[in-house]
């Protein structure tokens, strides 16, 4: 899931961690084992197609993939250049340098993580550009934490209930608690929750009861399928079809809808929402929630950046990509080989055997030469849109989620349980609130965020409905709406407050977008994408992004060795480049 001071906002609304492009390229004569056709694009490497298809959403030994490495160790060493240290770009790097790459990162912003990044203010606060909750089916971002020692020390648990707060303290739940697993835990919780009147309850199951779910409990394959191909409609127009009813979306499933993607179900592709309920009916664990103990910087980044560093991974900040420099068919003008990347405000030429862009939908927009476009696999990804989203810290003199005791609610004389003070200890949605979902950090990951002497810091996020509002106005109807679903917190007075703005954050998963999402692989032979918006079955998630990451860097693996590997080329490209100065023929100007 997915976030002051101006200078920060400005860097974020700026673009995510490309900087801006001035596209060169050099026409250069092809070579017969490195002329880029379209086939390229599709995988060779048994590992990323382990990653794509039915069998990855069951598939809990692709956490052991991750853990362990790629196992694999190249006998040719690439040099490797990674556009964007976000999630994906930091996981591709780990895997490629245990298979013995020298892997160099060159990141826009003064800090790494990309959409899920966090650091402090002069204060010592900790910031976040969004609310990350960790899905118990996040299989390989777990793989991840296992093998940077991160998993047990840095993750809490959190009861398997999805709690809803309603205007005046009302709480609805879906309590997966039962002593049966998926599916019949999922079913239970859907018939006894209180977030719905029993008229709506029936027309949701009704509905429920014909979807591709149910056929997926006897023929995963044939329910998986139908899902896949429901990416044409909205949710609403899914769910109506067949006795849906509007009050099941008004007070349920618009707050999950907005927490998956800051869309509302009349927006949002059904394709989308049923692939989440598919993980939830299939695995128990699916639904089961964990938070960090502390920010992302601390329990996500510090310790990949330690395995990095140990293995000679060059991470460099306030670095970004400025332009590609490429090769172009002589015959057709097409792209055909990526030489290297300009960087840094003296756009110093950085040389690479392969590089690639782990970058968001409007960084990677930013950072493709304009030529690559020539490429319908690189046009449609101009098709894909963002949401803006804002993060907003509001921190309490007093505990806002404490509802049954006053006293409680009032005491910040000092920890109350386990690092902790009052309230819900849990990720939390809202139907009554603009922002879907929030939760106390104090209480939920305390590590970073619980200060002795002071009370809740709530974390509440802002979909587009935001958007033009000023941070002040965004900090007061925060408030105001906290105390109509917590009416005893009237009596707290806010301490600290901060708004931090994406003007683009994750990709829009209206209808249709299914189908422009790129492969990490791609035409260009030594050019790769990654990123939570390219192809893989999970949504634009922290999971999506490190399924990306262990794709591409399976793919680079792959291909690496042998006569017409990515060495190979890499060696054939640089003699024809030395020879060039002898040969008359106009193919190495500057376009």
């Amino acid at each position: 899931m997915f976030k002051v001071n101006n200078l920060v906002i400005l860097s974020l609304l700026v673009g995510a961690t490309s900087g801006f492009v001035t596209p060169s390229a050099v026409s250069r004569p092809s070579l017969a084992v490195g002329s880029s056709t379209v086939e390229d694009a599709t995988f060779t490497s048994e590992g990323a197609k382990k990653q794509i298809g039915n069998d990855s959403f069951l598939n809990q030994d692709l956490m052991s993939r991750a853990q362990n490495g790629p196992g694999k160790k190249n006998e040719e060493s690439l040099k490797i250049g990674i556009v964007g240290a976000g999630l994906a770009g930091m996981v591709a790097a780990m895997d490629l340098a245990d298979a013995g790459h020298e892997v160099e990162m060159f990141e826009l912003r003064p800090f790494v993580g990309g959409k899920v990044s966090s650091w402090q203010d002069k204060d010592g606060n900790h910031i976040e550009m969004g609310l990350h909750v960790f899905f118990g089916c996040y299989y390989n971002l777990f793989g991840i934490m296992k093998r940077t020692g991160g998993f047990d020390k840095n993750l809490r648990i959190k009861e398997h209930i999805h709690t809803f707060v309603n205007e005046g303290g009302k709480l609805g739940a879906l309590d997966f608690q039962f002593p049966i697993g998926a599916p019949v835990s999922g079913l239970q919780a859907f018939a006894r929750t209180e977030q719905l009147g029993v008229e709506d309850k029936f027309h949701n199951a009704l509905r429920l009861g014909t979807s591709p779910i149910v056929r997926a409990l006897v023929d995963f394959d044939g329910g998986m399928d139908m899902v896949r191909e429901l990416d044409e409609i909205t949710f609403t127009e899914w769910f109506t079809q067949l006795g849906g009813s509007r009050g099941s979306l008004d007070r349920m499933w618009d707050a999950i809808a907005y927490a998956l993607g800051f869309l509302d179900c009349d927006t949002i592709s059904a394709r989308c929402m049923l692939t989440i309920f598919m993980l939830f009916a299939i695995r128990t664990e699916a639904s089961v929630l964990r938070m960090l103990d502390g920010s992302p910087q601390t329990g996500l980044h510090d310790p990949i950046i330690k395995y990095l560093e140990d293995r000679n991974v060059k991470i460099n900040l306030s670095t970004g990509c400025r332009d590609i420099v490429h090769d172009l068919d002589p015959e057709t003008g097409l792209p055909t080989r990526v030489r290297g990347i300009k960087v840094g405000q003296k756009e110093e030429l950085k040389e690479f055997d392969a590089v690639i862009a782990a970058l968001d939908v409007p960084g990677v927009k930013k950072v493709l030469p304009e030529n690559f476009r020539k490429y319908d696999f690189f046009d449609k990804i101009y098709n894909l849109d963002t949401v803006p989203i804002a993060t907003v810290q509001v921190r309490f003199d007093g505990w806002v989620t404490e509802l049954n005791d006053e006293a409680r609610m009032m005491d910040i004389s000092g920890d109350q349980s386990d690092g902790r003070g009052g309230g819900i200890d849990n990720l939390l949605y809202s139907v009554d609130t603009e922002f879907s979902c929030f939760a106390d950090l104090a209480v939920t990951s305390p590590g970073d965020y619980y200060k002795e002497g002071e009370g809740s810091l709530i974390q509440a996020v802002f979909d587009e409905r935001a958007t033009g509002r000023s941070n002040e106005q965004l900090v007061e109807d925060c408030i105001n709406q906290l105390h109509k679903i917590f009416p005893s917190s009237k009596k707290l007075n806010c301490t600290w407050s901060n708004v931090v703005k994406l003007g683009q954050s994750l990709y829009r998963e209206k209808v249709g977008q299914d189908k422009f999402r790129p492969t990490q692989a791609t035409p260009i032979s030594n050019f790769f994408l990654a990123g939570s918006y390219t192809y893989q079955d999970y949504l634009d998630s922290m999971e999506g992004a490190t399924r990306s990451g262990l794709m591409v860097a399976d793919e680079i693996i792959a291909r690496a060795d042998g006569p017409t590997g990515l060495k190979s080329l890499s060696r054939a490209a640089k003699a024809l480049e030395d020879a060039a100065p002898a040969k008359k023929a106009p193919f190495f100007a500057k376009e």
